[in-house]
């Protein structure tokens, strides 16, 4: 894995801020992974990060979830700190490693016993979301017999079915065909339009520029350039 030494205060911007870092560093033993990274995300706004697999894009945002602690510094959402407050983020849809889908079991089963634990949406939402994403016709096939692009958009239904305030998608776009990414691509859009945060990341950044509004770009442990 390259190293990722971000120095970077991101400028202010009017809307609420929703999910910050403050300091943040993060080290596996001695590898230095990222540095000094301070950053607030607004609600309603979308933010992309950009560069090559293995530069750091997912272990940062893992530790944006609370899925793996900072060395230093510390991430707060929504007012409390993630680690010391509260274990992770929440209210957040977030695909960044692949869930633990049942393959025997249907797509609609499968997101059926995801939503039980919480409780807050209906079979009859969830279908809406499976229609959302092409994949109301094969609902009640085995999960085991999905192609790799129906079980990304399965990941990015289970991600969205529950309106969370946020979304944190890593690589959202991989292994999907021409015809779901302008399809999700509409739906990322729809989802900031309505107030929603987008963080996602991308190695390719056509993608990235598609759905969010300020782009980072990280290559060989630096960022390149910050668009908005």
């Amino acid at each position: 894995m390259q190293q990722i030494c971000l120095d970077l205060e991101m400028r202010v911007y009017m809307g609420e801020v929703i999910l910050k870092i403050e300091n943040g560093t993060k080290k596996f033993k001695n590898e230095l992974i990222f540095q000094n990274v301070s950053m607030e995300f607004e609600k309603g706004n979308s933010y992309g990060f950009v560069g090559p697999n293995g530069c750091g894009k997912s272990v940062f945002f893992k530790t944006l979830c609370g899925y793996s602690l900072l060395t230093e510094g510390q991430v707060i959402y929504r007012g409390k700190i993630i680690g010391k407050e509260q274990d992770f983020i929440d209210d957040a849809g977030i695909v960044i490693e692949e869930p633990e889908f049942i393959n025997s079991l249907s797509g609609l089963e499968n997101l059926k016993i995801l939503a039980e634990i919480q409780k807050k949406i209906s079979e009859a939402e969830i279908i809406e979301v499976l229609k959302q994403f092409d994949l109301y016709e094969d609902r009640n096939k085995k999960v085991g017999k999905y192609s790799v692009g129906m079980k990304q958009k399965l990941r990015l239904a289970q991600a969205v079915m529950e309106k969370p305030q946020v979304l944190i998608l890593d690589e959202p776009m991989n292994g999907l065909d021409k015809k779901s990414v302008k399809k999700v691509e509409d739906i990322l859009k729809a989802f900031v339009e309505n107030g929603g945060t987008l963080l996602m990341t991308s190695h390719i950044e056509q993608q990235v520029e598609a759905c969010c509004k300020i782009v980072y770009e990280i290559d060989g442990g630096e960022i390149l350039r910050v668009t908005d």
